[in-house]
């Protein structure tokens, strides 16, 4: 399992990286892995679909 996180790249960094400017799910490396999603909540909602929250037992 890997941990990802939202990451906004703005307009300025989209240009030097070659991508377009958005929200993206990325990696603790740095590595991009989704998007560009319209919000920090779509990038949230696809980063539990590529990695769900851990399903906590009832005892």
């Amino acid at each position: 399992m890997q941990a990802l996180s939202p990451r906004h790249v703005k307009t300025e960094e989209a240009l030097r990286l070659g991508v377009e400017s958005g929200w993206y799910a990325i990696k603790v490396s740095g590595t991009f892995v989704s998007g560009p999603h319209d919000s920090e909540a779509d990038c949230s909602r696809k980063i539990d679909e590529i990695n769900p929250p851990p399903v906590k037992k009832k005892r």
